[in-house]
């Protein structure tokens, strides 16, 4: 005969010893699952101001970049095309180490040292780029190569050269599902807050459609132009490092605080793991 467990109020009807273990197995799922989220939750909390400003509105529980998150969580190599235009090329940096992408390397190593020799980051920028130009150039660079991810910078040169927005934005969102198709994660990098595009009507236009595409696409978008506007605010950088002469382009400390930034999206976007990776380096 099965033993019962019986309260004993009068009314109350006796429960199984099963039934309690599955009450209680419950009960234990939740508060893991509520502590989960708590945790989760509390890797943004560890981060400096500068990196969770990086990493704002993107999920940790799901990756969105599922090719890295496989590749730190597996050991494997970890390869990444820096695709873009001037920005990304590195014009107003005073040497090549200076511009963004090498800055972005370091970083990732710096944050992730025990896959450090596994990380590398190939400069496939291109002065003067818009998106028709980058388009050409997509299968050599980024899809041929199979890399894990591409940082795709763009929209900065379209507006100083006519191009239209309907245009930029339907042939840069076809693009981006060309790249995910071919099994390659997508990060995408807006225009620059500048003097030169200040002065450029609607320029901003497409900084907005960079970030309409990435909300529709579900693609982790660095905010550069909020970024740049917040290192002045907060006295991380001056105008004379942050700007080159050109008043166009970038100098050596805003590409070092990019790369920084940038470093801190793709860990973050990969998964909450790498995000506590990110918090230890600094404590």
């Amino acid at each position: 005969m099965t033993r019962r467990l019986s309260d004993d109020r009068p009314g109350v009807p006796s429960t199984s010893t099963g039934s309690w273990r599955r009450i209680a197995g419950s009960i234990a799922l939740l508060l893991g699952l509520s502590l989960s989220s708590t945790a989760v939750l509390a890797y943004n909390d560890l981060l400096p101001v500068s990196v969770r400003r990086a990493v704002d509105g993107i999920s940790a529980e799901t990756p969105q970049l599922p090719h890295v998150a496989h590749s730190l969580a597996t050991g494997g190599p970890i390869r990444i095309v820096a695709f873009g235009s001037s920005s990304t090329e590195g014009i107003g940096a005073s040497r090549a180490s200076a511009a963004y992408p090498a800055r972005l390397s370091v970083a990732l190593k710096q944050a992730q040292p025990r896959s450090a020799d596994r990380i590398t980051v190939s400069n496939r920028g291109v002065g003067g780029e818009a998106v028709d130009d980058m388009l050409v150039r997509i299968d050599r660079d980024v899809i041929a190569p199979r890399p894990d991810l591409v940082v795709w910078q763009t929209g900065s040169n379209d507006p100083l050269r006519g191009v239209s927005l309907d245009h930029f934005r339907a042939a840069t969102a076809g693009a981006v599902r060309r790249i995910r198709e071919a099994g390659i994660d997508v990060v995408l990098m807006e225009p620059q807050w500048c003097p030169k595009l200040d002065a450029t009507p609607g320029a901003y236009r497409f900084r907005d459609a960079v970030r309409e595409i990435g909300a529709e696409l579900d693609v982790p978008v660095i905010r550069r132009s909020d970024m740049m506007r917040d290192w002045i605010a907060r006295g991380e950088v001056t105008h004379e490092e942050l700007f080159a002469a050109d008043g166009l382009h970038m100098a050596d400390r805003g590409y070092d605080l990019l790369g920084q930034e940038v470093s801190a999206l793709i860990l973050r976007a990969a998964g909450p793991a790498h995000v506590a990776r990110v918090a230890s380096t600094h404590e």
